[in-house]
């Protein structure tokens, strides 16, 4: 849940709070090229790969990623997890958010919460600037999701998805 949006902070930060149920699960890894990232636990353990770098933050204690290195969290227990965070600049990130959980409310993602790849080859070449893979090199990335996207858009996938009205989808 957004705290604020870039509108209300002019693009410096996107400060958002996150609640996960139970149970140990989290996000692949991923680099933003040119935004910190700045988690806060407020409630149960929270996995943080920075780099090579692991570490299990309990409430109070905080992790700040810097822009291009590569992390990934994930909730570290089988407890209820709540953390704060924020993205400094804002960029698109809410965007790409917004788009991502829309999906997922409307059954449209897979079990790790993606996507198929024609789509995502959409919304990922349009929030390059915000998201990336850590490995494959940026340039290769870029040329794959250029052509992914082409065939997307040719299929009407957009660059960004809001969710269909009516109850949520149950998948």
């Amino acid at each position: 849940m957004f705290e604020l949006t870039s509108h209300d902070t002019d693009g410096a930060y996107t400060p958002f709070r996150h609640v996960r149920g139970a149970g140990r699960h989290g996000r692949l890894t991923h680099v933003h090229p040119y935004q910190t990232d700045f988690f806060a636990v407020v409630e149960g353990p929270l996995g943080v790969k920075r780099g090579r770098e692991k570490l299990v933050l309990g409430p109070g204690e905080a992790a700040m990623i810097d822009p291009g290195t590569a992390h990934k969290f994930w909730n570290a227990d089988d407890e209820r997890l709540h953390f704060r965070a924020e993205v400094r600049p804002a960029l698109q990130f809410e965007s790409l958010i917004e788009t991502m959980f829309a999906l997922a409310a409307d059954g449209k993602t897979n079990s790790k919460g993606m996507p198929g790849p024609l789509r995502l080859a959409v919304i990922a070449n349009h929030h390059f600037d915000v998201v990336r893979l850590p490995v494959i090199p940026h340039p290769l990335q870029k040329l794959a999701l250029l052509g992914g996207a082409m065939l997307g858009k040719a299929v009407d996938y957009r660059l960004t998805y809001t969710r269909l009205p009516g109850p949520l989808a149950v998948a």
